[in-house]
């Protein structure tokens, strides 16, 4: 008996240590892994605040030179200009004429302008394709439809830029009879083209994961599919659908090269949607590679990009907050 239990405790003595280093290899392995995670995550958010510490620090001396502060005003860049005669002059940005002004009301007016545009066309379009493929679409419609549509956020901005530009700013002008073939419709329609992939996906997402029981249950009290779909799912869907509508918008105020080349760049203060615009982030792509380094419109330059910073962080924020 001792025998037999002598041999039985070796075994599982020799059985149980057997296992101890392949367990302790895979923990460390877990740990590695674990580790170099993090260190990706905290390596973007570092490099997402050394980006911000540049910018802000360029846009300094707006708030810290004299001879800057006395060029650009802070008052005179939100409020409206008034001249010595004391009469209101109209906002203006020319940052190269005799009397540099750097108004920022026409660039704010524009960039609204054209993101309202986006947002207007892109919305229904986006919402309405994912309650589609979510709810009536079939599934081989379904696994042609939703990856051709998230294959439009992959087309370059820039040739989205020369359809707007050569096609679309023809073709609207001819149809709503515009005075100025660039304005203010045609790069918020080119802008609603990139816009609606983000609003799909994700919207699509919050759709697919409305629990199933939701549509058995309101099926069998007698709703309809399309009833189902939008007073139901949808309803159950809304933090997820408000949360890609804000990265939408995010996305058509911080968009560059389509509003460079299809909005026309004239820095006017006016809310017809029909005449040329200019927004924020194309100023930067325009003017940064001409002006001298270090002096007040180079600042003004990166106090432009420090607004669109702040703001395209709080709307992420926002949508992280409502997801």
């Amino acid at each position: 008996m001792s025998v037999a239990n002598g041999t039985t405790a070796g075994l599982a003595g020799e059985g149980g240590d057997r296992p101890l280093p392949a367990i302790r290899r895979r923990q460390l392995r877990e740990a590695a892994i674990e580790v170099g995670i993090t260190l990706v995550a905290l390596t973007g958010i570092a490099a997402v605040i050394l980006i911000f510490v540049f910018v802000g620090r360029e846009a300094l001396p707006i708030f810290t030179s004299e001879e800057v502060r006395a060029e650009t005003d802070l008052a005179r860049m939100f409020l409206p200009q008034v001249w010595r005669e004391g009469k209101a002059a109209f906002f203006s940005w020319q940052p190269v004429s005799d009397v540099p002004k750097y108004s920022m009301v026409p660039l704010f007016v524009g960039t609204l302008k054209t993101t309202f545009v986006a947002m207007v066309i892109s919305v229904p379009l986006g919402v309405a394709a994912a309650v589609y493929t979510s709810e009536f679409a079939p599934r081989r419609l379904k696994e042609v439809l939703k990856p051709t549509i998230e294959m439009l956020a992959g087309i370059p901005s820039v040739v989205v830029g020369f359809f707007a530009l050569l096609v679309m700013a023809t073709v609207f002008q001819d149809t709503f009879g515009f005075a100025y073939r660039l304005n203010a419709v045609v790069a918020g329609a080119a802008l609603a083209i990139t816009v609606v992939p983000v609003i799909f996906t994700v919207s699509e997402d919050a759709l697919t994961a409305v629990p199933r029981s939701y549509r058995e249950a309101s099926l069998a009290l007698g709703a309809t599919k399309f009833e189902t779909a939008f007073k139901v799912v949808l309803p159950a869907a809304a933090p997820g659908v408000l949360a890609a509508v804000v990265l939408g918008f995010g996305r058509s105020i911080g968009e560059t090269m389509i509003v460079l080349m299809a909005s026309g760049n004239a820095a006017i203060t006016s809310w017809s949607l029909g005449e040329s615009v200019r927004t924020l982030p194309a100023t930067i792509a325009a003017e940064m590679g001409e002006v001298v380094f270090g002096g007040a419109h180079y600042s003004v330059l990166f106090f432009i990009g420090v607004e669109l910073f702040l703001f395209t962080f709080v709307l992420n924020s926002l949508a992280a907050i409502i997801v």
